[in-house]
């Protein structure tokens, strides 16, 4: 046993660092194998600017999501415009806007599209013509109901409409027949109606709100049509045909950030059937190809520019599936842009009915957006050189 101690304490005084450094190499190399195996840190969210909305509401087993999102758009304005919070109705607009779509599915005689989607123009026209109610005054529910649910409503409806296209002559009384069967299932359109000791109409309540149809544009971007002109924009839920500023797909993400910075909320029309967006996540991002736990953690996403959103347009991948309500900038850890996003789907999701949409995704999946005019102004002012 003495000759052992005695070979060890030779060795170490002839190689005194030998041993030290073997397990300072073992120790490099096991930290080395943890920093490898170690997983990327979840998504962290910091926003950078967030505007005023109300409440998150659910638009329950209907399509309805086109007024959901516009009507949060136009408390929003309130909201900016220092008139206050305020709760609108949006099964009043919803009532206005079928029997409108009943009357183009039959002038056309079956020719286009008659469903339960819209997009945003519709309903600042649908408020401009009929007006607005409070959502106290009208909420579109039959007695005892907490959800919307619009399925039966409209099997009745779609059934009237393929009756009625296939006569040869159409009485004056059709619309009447048509307005009642939403009446039974949403209720009696008010009249008139108090709010805050005041009767108001629909339409003098909208003028008490100081809502102008005139104050709001459409804006899109694909270059099938010539860029700073206006044009029907060719998707189904564009029932009235209704015009879109097209502008190229650079400054379209302008003059979201810019509309943003400057206190303007948009109402936002694009497509979320992407792998990339997820309910549950509240999350919409556009990873590049092979690139995984994307819903997890930070990472690649596509490069988007014209001509992507034109192919994905003409072949159906992108389409005009949801609208929602945009609210706001945000960052993740790694500094990349998100938009955040009300939705319409009542408190779900990790973020509490909040999304948030990278800024690839905004740039291939946006179909069109409705926003102030003045944010568009505020753009074209800054742009333009001072004399």
């Amino acid at each position: 046993m003495k000759l052992v101690i005695y070979f060890l304490c030779f060795c170490f005084f002839l190689f005194p660092t030998s041993l030290v450094v073997a397990q300072d190499d073992s120790e490099s190399e096991e930290q080395t194998t943890e920093e490898t195996t170690k997983e990327p840190a979840p998504y962290e969210f910091t926003i950078q600017k967030s505007l005023e909305t109300t409440n998150v509401k659910s638009q329950g087993s209907t399509g309805t999501c086109w007024c959901f999102a516009s009507n949060s758009f136009i408390e929003s304005e309130l909201l900016r415009e220092g008139k206050g919070e305020f709760d609108l109705s949006e099964m009043f607009v919803v009532k206005n806007v079928y029997l409108d779509k009943a009357h183009n599915y039959l002038r056309r005689n079956g020719k286009t599209n008659f469903g339960q989607g819209a997009l945003a123009h519709d309903y600042i026209r649908a408020a401009s013509e009929h007006g607005l109610v409070p959502e106290s005054v009208y909420d579109g529910l039959d007695e005892g109901k907490s959800k919307h649910d619009h399925g039966e409503m409209f099997s009745v409806l779609d059934g009237m409409l393929q009756g009625l296209v296939k006569r040869r002559r159409l009485s004056t009384n059709w619309p009447e027949a048509f307005d009642s069967v939403t009446s039974v299932y949403l209720g009696e359109s008010p009249l008139d109606f108090s709010y805050d000791g005041e009767t108001y109409s629909p339409k003098s309540f909208a003028q008490h709100l100081g809502f102008n149809a005139k104050n709001y544009v459409n804006l899109t971007s694909f270059n099938h049509r010539p860029f700073g002109e206006p044009f029907v924009l060719e998707i189904p839920d564009n029932f009235s045909s209704g015009l879109f500023h097209n502008v190229p797909i650079d400054e379209l993400v302008a003059t979201i950030d810019r509309a943003i910075e400057n206190g303007y909320t948009i109402a936002w029309d694009g497509d979320v059937s992407e792998t990339g967006f997820s309910r549950s996540k509240g999350l919409a991002v556009l990873p590049v190809e092979g690139r995984k736990d994307f819903l997890k953690y930070p990472g690649d996403e596509m490069e988007v520019d014209q001509a992507m959103r034109q192919e994905t347009f003409e072949s159906h991948s992108t389409t005009d599936d949801h609208l929602m309500h945009l609210t706001g900038i945000a960052h993740d850890q790694d500094g990349n842009k998100y938009y955040l996003i009300k939705n319409s789907w009542g408190e779900v999701g990790d973020h509490d009915g909040y999304l948030y949409m990278s800024e690839s995704y905004v740039r291939l999946k946006t179909v069109a957006i409705l926003v102030h005019k003045d944010a568009v102004k505020k753009q074209d002012q800054e742009e333009s050189p001072k004399t």
